[in-house]
């Protein structure tokens, strides 16, 4: 072979592989939350009052050590996407998020405290509203633009997966509270249908960016989780909060359906896992739990507080908790959110290769 020829076949390989790394058949995810979703956004939000620091946060994940969960473990997310072979994302804010890391693995730009409204969540100072978040998501693809161009550009996005995971807080951080105008401006089904039109016109704005195959994941028993139980007097659930997770439910699965049939190319789907979470919480011995009603990291009868503190203490076997503080579940009850979704959907596998397959669930040891 003349050198000149080996020299041309040399170029033409590295264009090859060069193209293969810009533009890869893997599938990545976006993901759009609240604190139920968030992986450390909000520990870069240095004035957020809603921030999971403390070491117990993630003692069951990686090397123990907080990594901006609210949770033992993982979150509901993290385990859809290892159970259908998605990579884990790294938070917008997280420092070493780069190009190319977008490119292999997406972005979750979920926050705690954020909700579907802007004014949802002040209380906790600094948070990323979805409205936020979208604003950051253009922002990246302004940067993937810039690196691989407009047309490579538009088919990541469009082959890319979509979450959006947000509306607790709407109600327990906002329209449940007197502190807040939507209180006491809104009916039920009036601050639901404002929800409603908000959450239209974001999910209209994610199809305008690429977004085309997406799930938003419905809301649990509110009224169940251990902050709304201790605000009543017998300890049982609210069941004003539940209707209202009930109802929201209903027409965000309504709203999803009419956007998959109206806008061009898309499936919207809605995760609905409300009645498993309910029989969870009713039954918890049916599902090898021992305690449905209180958190794990707790102070005590002296509660509620936001979010494990110094002096919290930490149940005896984390695995027998439905609840892992106040708001959020531990990482036993987040994967069987995530297995009904996955149920319910009959979401399979999107790539062959994962690197978290072999090793997705911590394993809680006794705390002693």
């Amino acid at each position: 072979m003349e050198c000149s020829d080996a020299r041309m076949l040399l170029v033409v390989l590295m264009i090859v592989v060069a193209g293969s790394r810009q533009a890869s058949c893997n599938v990545v995810q976006f993901i759009f939350g609240d604190s139920l979703s968030d992986v450390g956004n909000n520990m870069y939000l240095t004035r957020s009052l809603a921030r999971p620091s403390l070491p117990w946060y993630g003692i069951d994940f990686g090397n123990g050590l907080p990594n901006g969960r609210f949770s033992n473990g993982r979150t509901v997310a993290d385990i859809i996407g290892d159970k259908i072979g998605l990579p884990r994302p790294l938070a917008f804010l997280d420092p070493s998020l780069n190009e190319d890391i977008i490119l292999e693995s997406g972005v979750n730009y979920a926050s705690g405290g954020g909700g579907i409204l802007n004014e949802t969540g002040g209380l906790f100072l600094q948070r990323f509203s979805l409205y936020k978040q979208i604003e950051l998501f253009r922002g990246t693809q302004e940067l993937i633009r810039n690196k691989i161009g407009a047309e490579a550009t538009d088919k990541f996005f469009q082959q890319s997966f979509y979450i959006v995971a947000l509306g607790s807080n709407d109600f327990i951080n906002n329209y449940l509270l007197p502190v807040y105008r939507d209180s006491w401006k809104y009916s039920d089904d009036g601050f639901n249908e404002y929800l409603m039109m908000t959450l239209e016109q974001q999910l209209k704005l994610l199809h305008g960016l690429g977004a085309r195959r997406l799930i938003v994941f419905g809301l649990g028993p509110m009224g169940c989780i251990p902050l709304q139980r201790v605000l009543t007097s017998s300890g049982d659930c609210q069941e004003k909060t539940n209707n209202l997770a009930i109802n929201f439910n209903k027409a965000a699965e309504k709203l999803l359906q009419d956007l998959s049939g109206n806008l061009p190319n898309t499936s919207f789907r809605f995760g609905d896992a409300y009645d498993m979470v309910n029989d969870v919480i009713s039954n918890p011995d049916k599902y090898g739990f021992d305690n449905s009603d209180s958190p794990c990291c707790t102070i005590g009868r002296i509660r509620p507080s936001l979010t494990c503190i110094p002096v919290s203490r930490l149940c005896k076997d984390r695995s027998k908790y439905v609840f892992w503080d106040e708001y959020h579940p531990s990482d036993r009850a987040n994967e069987l959110i995530a297995d009904e979704i996955i149920r319910k959907l009959g979401l399979s596998q999107l790539n062959t290769t994962n690197s978290f397959s072999q090793s997705t669930a911590p394993s809680p040891a006794p705390f002693s």
